[in-house]
């Protein structure tokens, strides 16, 4: 069924897919994001598709690719019994066009990934934070963002309030491992 569906999908969109894998039987599409809007569309509505259900949308950041966000959709086809998972790639300064008109769930997972990640979802129509204070600065699931955040509150015995201060480290501890520790397992 994988292989088929691929390869049906690949002959109708060929100019929106980038890449398309099958791993472990679940189909991965790779579309710019320019295209990223009618592609979810075709998926949608087409009679051989009916992804009509969008079940999470999230990001993952990798700080070493210029493209530094991968933003990840996940649809459901309740009358084919099928997933698929859509991936775009976009740099910080680049927008992804909201999908909230064709998908309503999508506009939580929106404002949860541009809470978390920073990433700016275009024609989005209640694009805020969600999960953080709305004073928060940063988003706390880059990769750049500090363990320990910016500020740190205490109470404050001689106030007796609460209060913020920056934070103040004695050095900087943070160190970037990319590999996985499967990756060093030797393999027999």
């Amino acid at each position: 069924m994988n292989q088929s569906f691929v390869h049906v999908l690949t002959s109708m969109v060929p100019k929106w897919l980038e890449e398309i894998h099958v791993i472990r039987d679940e189909i991965i599409c790779i579309v710019p994001s320019w295209a990223l809007l009618p592609f979810l569309t075709f998926l949608k509505n087409h009679t051989n598709t009916q992804f009509k259900m969008l079940i999470d949308i999230t990001a993952v950041d990798y700080p070493s690719r210029s493209s530094r966000f991968e933003v990840v959709y996940q649809l459901l086809s309740v009358h084919y019994n099928a997933r698929l998972r859509v991936k775009t790639n976009v740099d910080e300064l680049t927008p992804v066009e909201s999908a909230s008109f064709l998908y309503p769930s999508a506009n939580w997972f929106e404002r949860e990934t541009w809470d978390m990640f920073g990433i700016c979802f275009l024609n989005h129509p209640d694009l805020r934070r969600i999960l953080t204070d709305y004073g928060f600065e940063g988003h706390p699931l880059r990769k750049d963002f500090p363990v320990s955040g910016y500020v740190e509150f205490r109470y404050d015995d001689s106030k007796k309030r609460v209060i913020s201060e920056p934070v103040e480290l004695a050095q900087e501890f943070r160190y970037f491992d990319f590999s996985s520790p499967w990756e060093l397992i030797e393999k027999k």
